[in-house]
């Protein structure tokens, strides 16, 4: 998943950009309501909104944006309502991509998530195609030049995650969804810096690209899924080089 992994730190490293931020905060806005209202506004007997906030912090969200939208969810204060679904489907070389959605409009999110698929050598599939390959876990990426492996597997295996991974400039460690918070506060502990730390899907199997051309098209899809305002997340299987991904930094 070495492919994968490297292009969630690039894209985590492109949302810092100002052009970004606005859209980043808009997708934040919305886990946190449905997180608040599917499990209560209360973070620390909701797991859920407790890694929304986390995440929202992470990205300097105002304080202030954080209580409406919980608020919101709460029923405390009016809001939109949003509903959450998924799309399945493949990309270019057979990649299989799974697109979770939070949105207001359910017609005009199936309509741009298809419109986007058919512009960038891909298709939709049917319901449950793909799913199956992903797998909630957290995750956290560590630069291998900044970090030493054995200080990362003690801390990370101490902690009660299921995984220490290395590619090729990166140790990946992996955590359950309910471990993922703990886990996390043994590394701030110890001011280990990761690269990326968040609770995602993570493909079982990987599909190597090394077409540069297929890559750059595979890339520009998943570069669209992102910026569509209804997509929450998309993840994909693919394994790409580090000097395609790096040149498309």
């Amino acid at each position: 998943m070495s492919g994968h992994s490297k292009w969630s730190t690039i894209r985590h490293k492109k949302s810092a950009q100002d052009s970004k931020r606005g859209k980043i905060f808009s997708k934040l806005i919305k886990e946190i309501t449905i997180a608040a209202r599917i499990g209560g506004g209360d973070p620390e007997g909701n797991p859920r909104l407790r890694a929304a906030i986390a995440a929202a912090k992470a990205e300097n969200m105002p304080k202030d944006n954080m209580e409406r939208a919980i608020k919101k969810g709460a029923g405390e204060l009016e809001g939109t309502i949003y509903e959450e679904t998924n799309y399945e489907g493949y990309g270019p070389g057979g990649v299989a991509i799974l697109v979770d959605v939070l949105t207001d409009n359910r017609n005009r999110a199936a309509s741009d998530v298809r419109h986007i698929f058919s512009r960038n050598g891909g298709s939709l599939g049917e319901a449950g195609c793909v799913g199956w390959m992903f797998k909630n876990c957290g995750i956290m990426v560590f630069n291998k030049a900044k970090t030493k492996e054995e200080e990362v597997m003690e801390i990370a295996l101490e902690a009660g995650a299921e995984d220490v991974r290395e590619q090729e400039d990166q140790f990946e460690v992996i955590t359950s969804v309910t471990d993922y918070e703990k886990v996390k506060a043994a590394f701030d502990h110890r001011s280990l810096e990761y690269e990326l730390a968040e609770i995602t899907k993570i493909p079982q199997t990987t599909i190597r690209i090394e077409d540069d051309r297929q890559a750059q098209q595979l890339l520009k899809l998943m570069d669209a899924l992102e910026d569509c305002d209804d997509v929450q997340h998309a993840y994909a299987n693919f394994d790409i080089p580090d000097a395609i991904l790096n040149a498309s930094a």
